[in-house]
């Protein structure tokens, strides 16, 4: 066995340990599953848009423990300060100096409960930390964890208070996915569960170290795009941009997501070179949260735009 062969075993092996252990706590939900490992080996960000109770405090813990990384987690309220998720500077009397107190950004995963509970001045205060991965206190440079991973949830069906995102903070998420209420039998699946849980919730020990993690993202960015997908992605993003239904198109940063993205799916599928229905099946969750349109149904605008470009003859 070849050393590339060797490796690509290891990842998937690892990939697979991942899938289980969210399995394991997100009954039903493998499509959702997988989309979440792709936005995680991709390097992005994740907003959930949907309904309390359906999972998403569960799965960004699930998700931490799969890395052994540190989970953090910030309940977003129209009164949250933006020093509250970035950290601040506190003058200590004794050594006559000021000393940095790290905020809940300084995670390996960030769940930020209900994002457009609070105001825009706390919203932009993630920006930074989403597009750099590093956050700016008193003009000094603060790095945070190489693979650092928001997810945000926003309940879709209580406008009340509510600060809707600014394009500007949607285009830093990669992709925005609903989970959904689970089927039957995996409803009595989370019940059985519940019923034989000891009192006290253990700690799932991880499946893949944080170093381990790095490797498989650095990966997927040299994960080969024929010149004819990128030229179907961008006839794509085009598409959006041309669109009479569309009052704003996907943005050159919103071109790169859904490129990584696609690699990242292809990782996942075990190959080392993207296809173009690797573009299209990642399509709706990286457009979903960047197109702005008339439209009340932005998922058949989105089919209407996947159905009009045709994908290329690759092999």
């Amino acid at each position: 066995m070849s050393v590339a062969t060797e490796h690509e075993n290891r990842t998937q092996t690892a990939l697979q340990a991942i899938r289980d252990q969210l399995g394991s706590v997100l009954l039903g939900k493998t499509e959702q599953i997988e989309m979440v490992i792709a936005c995680l080996l991709a390097q992005g960000h994740l907003l959930l848009d949907d309904l309390p109770g359906t999972g998403k405090t569960t799965l960004a813990k699930a998700l931490a423990d799969c890395l052994g990384g540190r989970l953090a987690r910030i309940q977003c309220t129209p009164d949250l300060l933006p020093t509250d998720v970035t950290g601040f500077n506190l003058f200590n009397q004794k050594t006559r100096e000021f000393e940095f107190h790290p905020g809940p950004v300084f995670a390996d995963v960030l769940l930020a409960d209900e994002l457009n509970r609070t105001t825009p001045r706390t919203q932009s205060a993630l920006l930074e930390a989403m597009a750099e991965r590093q956050v700016t206190i008193d003009s000094v440079p603060h790095s945070l964890s190489e693979t650092f991973l928001v997810i945000a949830t926003q309940n879709p069906i209580d406008s009340h208070g509510a600060y809707p995102l600014p394009e500007a903070q949607l285009d830093r998420f990669t992709i925005k996915l609903q989970i959904g209420y689970p089927d039957r039998e995996a409803q009595l699946g989370i019940l059985e569960n519940a019923a034989r849980a000891d009192s006290v919730n253990e700690r799932a020990s991880s499946t893949l170290s944080l170093a381990e993690l790095r490797q498989i993202q650095q990966q997927v960015q040299t994960t080969s795009v024929h010149p004819k997908v990128q030229g179907y992605l961008v006839d794509l993003v085009e598409a959006t941009r041309n669109d009479a239904a569309i009052q704003l198109g996907v943005s050159p940063r919103g071109m790169l997501l859904w490129q990584r993205i696609a690699q990242a799916w292809a990782v996942l599928q075990g190959r080392d070179f993207v296809t173009p229905s690797d573009v299209a099946k990642v399509a709706h969750p990286v457009l979903s949260v960047r197109l702005l349109t008339m439209a009340d149904d932005s998922d058949s605008v989105i089919d209407r735009i996947m159905t009009q470009v045709p994908a290329p003859e690759y092999k």
